[in-house]
């Protein structure tokens, strides 16, 4: 029985590659687009610190232009208790007393404190 041999000349190279075509875009053209990305992004939030800043800015000056309104509200709203606490005493003692030994007007220290001390 003769032996099994390849025919002459051999076989046919065997296809082990995959013919797929390249799908996407380079890496190249990745590389760009995510720079340009990342670069629009970095330059949008920059902006939008140094808007944040200029409001933080606004606001404390603003605040700084306030307190002198705010003092002499508070002033006028003294003045008013301090004269209806006069005119409460006058009506229920009879006379104008004061506790100090001058007529200057002491600014009243006074503390807030809740109702229920936390713990």
């Amino acid at each position: 029985m003769p032996q099994d041999l390849p025919p002459a000349g051999g076989y046919n190279p065997v296809q082990y590659k995959r013919n797929i075509p390249a799908r996407g875009f380079r890496p190249s053209v990745l590389l760009l687009g995510t720079a340009g990305i990342m670069t629009y992004g970095f330059y949008k939030y920059g902006v939008g610190i140094r808007e944040h800043n200029e409001l933080a800015r606004e606001k404390m000056w603003s605040r700084i232009h306030l307190i002198p309104l705010l003092t002499a509200e508070e002033d006028r709203d003294l003045v008013r208790r301090h004269l209806a606490d006069q005119a409460r005493e006058k009506e229920l003692l009879g006379t104008q007393t004061s506790p100090y030994n001058s007529d200057r007007f002491v600014r009243p220290t006074f503390a807030v404190t809740p109702e229920r001390a936390a713990k």
